[in-house]
């Protein structure tokens, strides 16, 4: 696990400048803090910080070919590189270390561009090509590994954090305001926008191509549920776990300590009898709880350790409510509203006491319909077969609108959203469903000169765009592919690369092996959700090696007391943050008025706080404002 940065002008001759390469890899220190590299050639500056899990005495970085025509920056690791390393040593190449990222470079050698789509692991990848004089950057197929660019007719800047593209003082950062409305609508910005006009993604299983003719971005992985497989229960449920202990068993080279994450959830807990059946000695795994005991699953991460004879780590953390608030600002470059950013910073730490690599378990839910989302969105849909959409727009459009919210009231009379979105279309009704500020809200929360500069921009076309693209026409499946693209690489992965890295921890996910996915992709949606319960696939699979109070109990998000906070640690301070400010962009009347409804307890108001006082921190700290 690694920063990588740099600089590519495309009609230098001269040394890039290394000042700047120095100065943008001096930002990412915490990614790397065992070691750091800088290449400067014509035109060309790489920087890499290193953190030693592989050859750690040899995997040095920036790294080349025999006659240093080709220079590689790796962010990630490659799983499956012992069997490119054996067929590159058969094709006559010779290595100089045990690095993964030395088989990068040959591999490139013999295959060019063609030769991506054959790693299997989590990546961002600098590739220099100085015979060619281009610049190629990589991001694996889920986006585990974050790569952002900015390009101009001049250069291009690349970095695995905004930060270090910030640190080289050669951009503007002037605001994407499609991007802002899409991170009130989401709680995340979506790639490839980011926070700044100048600034993009690169796109997930994608590679770019850079040089003096200009800009090429080419598709080398997606994922298709355009084929299911019909099998039985049980051979879906053999394959399922074979798979899964492979996709694990290939996470589990280090040369470092390695463990777990353990929740007590369904998905860290598999993972975690996975390695236990894999490995020779106890798993490590690290676990943490909260006084409340609404927000605290300590008890059943103890029940699996217990199960696996782990050599278990638990704490119980009293989070620093404003120390906190400016960490994440910090470490996060740009908006983020996931508030589960919190405990997932927090037993990051506990576990880089004992390790430096974790496995975990991000992608269970996405891949088997495992969000309670999930299944009100299939009721919703049986529904909308059942009555006109003409009528559905007369009867459940009036009544979301006039329905109110009832957040204190029992879950059976929490009708409005579900009005809202039984209104809608099924793609506009997921959105409705999964938005922080709802549509009806997003067109309050901005002043009217925000609204005008936005041109009529609707968020919903970043989720059309996914939907229409998913070569499948069975919904849920259609819903999970947009996940995939959307939620799960720029929230979920968003969220656990900077908190692990904020505290230079590795992490891996098995259930994102691009084989897995793959695997679970052909399964009938009816054999995901069923009868209204999500994963029931992976639940039968994991029956023989989990107890059922751990397959079975209710489904409980990793969170924080976050309504609490707002009326007593956050009070004050993001009061002054959230109401008092103004800066053009937000309605200082109709954020009162959800502070005051929060605070008066009509309901609770606290994640369209947070995702106000995330944005107005990083507008502070990055911007001055």
């Amino acid at each position: 696990m690694c920063g990588i940065c740099g600089i590519f002008e495309y009609g230098r001759r001269t040394d890039a400048p290394a000042e700047v390469v120095h100065r943008m890899n001096q930002t990412m220190i915490h990614r790397g803090p065992d070691d750091g590299g800088v290449f400067v050639g014509p035109g060309i500056g790489l920087g890499h910080r290193r953190l030693s899990i592989i050859d750690l005495a040899g995997g040095h970085q920036p790294m080349s070919n025999e006659d240093g025509t080709i220079w590689v920056l790796l962010n990630g690791e490659i799983y499956n590189y012992p069997e490119l390393r054996a067929e590159l040593l058969k094709r006559g190449h010779k290595f100089t270390t045990k690095s993964d990222t030395e088989a990068i470079v040959h591999l490139y050698e013999d295959y060019a561009e063609e030769c991506f789509a054959k790693l299997r692991g989590m990546f961002s990848i600098a590739l220099w090509d100085s015979r060619n004089r281009k610049l190629v950057l990589v991001r694996d197929r889920v986006g585990k590994k974050p790569l952002f660019y900015a390009a101009d007719s001049k250069r291009i800047l690349f970095g695995s954090e905004l930060k270090a593209l910030l640190a080289g003082d050669l951009l503007s950062r002037q605001m994407d305001e499609h991007a802002l409305s899409d991170y009130f609508s989401f709680g995340y910005i979506p790639a490839p926008k980011t926070i700044y006009r100048d600034v993009r993604k690169v796109m997930p299983g994608h590679y770019l191509v850079a040089s003096a003719s200009g800009i090429r971005e080419t598709c080398y992985w997606d994922l298709s549920f355009a084929k299911t497989e019909q099998r039985s229960e049980a051979e879906w449920s053999e394959l399922l776990c074979h798979q899964l202990c492979e996709a694990t068993r290939v996470r589990l080279m280090s040369d470092v300590p390695l463990g777990a994450f353990l929740s007590g959830g369904i998905d860290s807990s598999a993972v975690v009898a996975m390695m236990s059946h894999l490995m020779k000695r106890a798993v490590t795994t690290c676990s943490i709880g909260f006084e409340e005991k609404k927000y605290n699953e300590a008890e059943f991460a103890r029940q699996v350790s217990q199960l696996f004879s782990t050599d278990h780590h638990e704490e119980t953390v009293q989070p620093d409510a404003i120390e906190i608030v400016d960490k994440l600002a910090w470490h996060y470059d740009e908006p983020f509203a996931d508030s589960s950013a919190i405990p997932t910073f927090y037993v990051s730490k506990i576990a880089r006491r004992y390790v430096t690599v974790a496995l975990g378990g991000d992608g269970g839910d996405e891949s088997f319909a495992g969000y309670r989302r999930h299944k009100l969105d299939y009721y919703e849909n049986r529904l909308r077969n059942h009555v006109p959409a003409m009528l559905r727009r007369k009867i459940f459009g009036p009544l979301g609108r006039w329905y109110p919210p009832l957040a204190w009231a029992p879950r059976v009379f929490r009708a409005k959203a579900t009005f809202q979105s039984l209104s809608r279309s099924p793609l506009e009704g997921y959105f409705n469903s999964i938005s922080y500020f709802r549509p009806d809200d997003k067109a309050r929360l901005f002043t009217s000169d925000f609204q005008k500069r936005l041109g009529g921009y609707d968020s919903l076309e970043v989720f059309r765009h996914y939907y229409d693209r998913a070569d499948t026409d069975d919904l849920l499946s259609k819903i999970q592919y947009v996940d995939i693209k959307t939620y799960l690489t720029d929230d979920i992965l968003t969220k656990v690369d900077r908190a692990s890295m904020a505290v230079s921890l590795e992490v891996r996910a098995p259930m994102l092996d691009h084989k897995f996915l793959e695997c679970v992709a052909s399964i009938p949606s009816g054999l995901k959700l069923r009868n209204g319960m999500g994963k029931y696939i992976l639940k039968k699979a994991l029956e023989p090696v989990l107890p059922a109070e751990i397959l079975y109990r209710p489904k409980q998000g990793f969170a924080i007391p976050l309504d609490v906070w707002f009326k007593r640690e956050l009070k004050e301070m993001a009061y002054q943050v959230i109401v008092e400010t103004s800066d053009g962009i937000l309605d200082r009347r109709f954020l009162r008025k959800i502070w005051d409804q929060h605070q008066k307890g009509y309901y609770d108001r606290s994640a369209l706080l947070w995702a106000t006082l995330m944005f107005r921190k990083w507008n502070q700290m990055f911007c001055g404002c």
